[in-house]
């Protein structure tokens, strides 16, 4: 304190020593601090230059946080459309079962009608949506999918052995896994999860404890037919269907129809999950875009206001800038001035 007082030199801010004026001076130091290079932003850039890069981190953040926002929006709204004709399947399902209600042409009429808005969800139910009716606020949807000759019991039964891949139209990164007798399908999964993660493949296990693997639905045109294995060359894929598919339900007789009252009720159900998903999605993107950006122009005069204050021979006016920063980090700061 004592070397930061025989250093200043600047007259005080204005107004400073009032209640008032400390108040501002504690807010120019806490907004002062968020904008302060950090260690990978050197001090010594130039103010056109903190302003680009601010700028571009602004307008980036932004982006996202309205891609988020119309993404979970667009969920909602088709999920509802879903929802109602889910639940107006079960009900004349479950009427027709009971012996009585809908004829077996209405029946058929609402499956088809189900089907068509299934087969716009890529187009309307917006990225985050996949085929299963899930919505991930944090990623796009994904497609599942199996590779020819890659399964469990043919990785288990060939003992040691390496495998390469590639995926891509001239090669694609190079990448291998071994496998080593006695692996467990947990493991065999993960092995495989880890060596196709770079070019964006994931690897698991379905509910039959069969590989699957997933990628994006907007690249996989472009890796269905560029996937290649040492030895066997080009492989072919099997993209998986979605479960629901009202179009080939045969609903003439009870069991169909008891079928088809448990796949209604069971996509209502994960219809219900994804809905408030995404309703939470939207809400937290929503909240972060509230979050009012601070102007730039506004930003550096407080950190020309601010340093003209630090380098004050007013006690208050310090005082009030030292409170303000004690135990206040410029990762704090920036998060509760929501600049992140």
């Amino acid at each position: 304190m004592d070397a930061l007082t025989r250093t200043i030199t600047p007259p005080a801010v204005p107004g400073s020593n009032t209640p008032g004026g400390l108040v501002r001076a504690g807010a120019m130091a806490a907004r002062a601090v968020a904008a302060q290079p950090s260690a990978a932003e050197p001090a010594t850039q130039s103010p056109a230059a903190a302003r680009a890069r601010a700028s571009r981190r602004g307008a980036a953040h932004g982006h996202d946080l309205q891609t988020g926002v119309a993404q979970a929006q667009q969920a909602l709204d088709y999920l509802a459309r879903i929802a109602a004709q889910l639940e107006a399947l079960k009900a004349d399902l479950s009427t027709r079962l009971a012996g009585r209600g809908a004829a077996s042409r209405q029946l058929e009429a609402r499956a088809r009608q189900l089907g068509d808005t299934l087969d716009t969800r890529r187009s309307e139910g917006g990225a985050g949506l996949d085929a299963e009716l899930g919505f991930d606020g944090d990623r796009v949807a994904q497609q599942r999918f199996r590779i020819d000759g890659l399964d469990i019991a043919s990785l288990q039964a060939a003992g040691n052995q390496t495998l390469g891949f590639s995926v891509g139209s001239i090669g694609g990164p190079q990448l291998a896994a071994t496998f080593e007798p006695g692996m467990t399908e947990e493991e065999i999964a993960r092995r495989l999860d880890r060596t196709l993660a770079p070019v964006g493949i994931r690897a698991g296990l379905d509910t039959e404890r069969a590989l699957v693997f997933t990628t994006p639905e907007a690249t996989f045109d472009g890796v269905k037919d560029a996937i290649a294995v040492t030895g066997r060359g080009r492989v072919d894929t099997t993209a998986l269907p979605a479960s629901l598919a009202p179009r080939e339900w045969q609903l003439g007789n009870p069991d169909a129809l008891r079928q088809g009252l448990r796949e209604v009720v069971q996509a209502l159900a994960r219809v219900r999950r994804s809905q408030d998903a995404a309703a939470l999605a939207l809400s937290q993107a929503t909240a972060r875009t509230a979050q009012s950006e601070l102007p730039q122009a506004e930003l550096a005069l407080l950190a020309a206001d601010f340093s003209g204050t630090a380098t004050s021979h007013d006690y208050q006016s310090l005082l009030a800038i030292t409170s303000a920063l004690v135990g206040v980090s410029r990762e704090r700061v920036q998060a509760l001035l929501g600049l992140r």
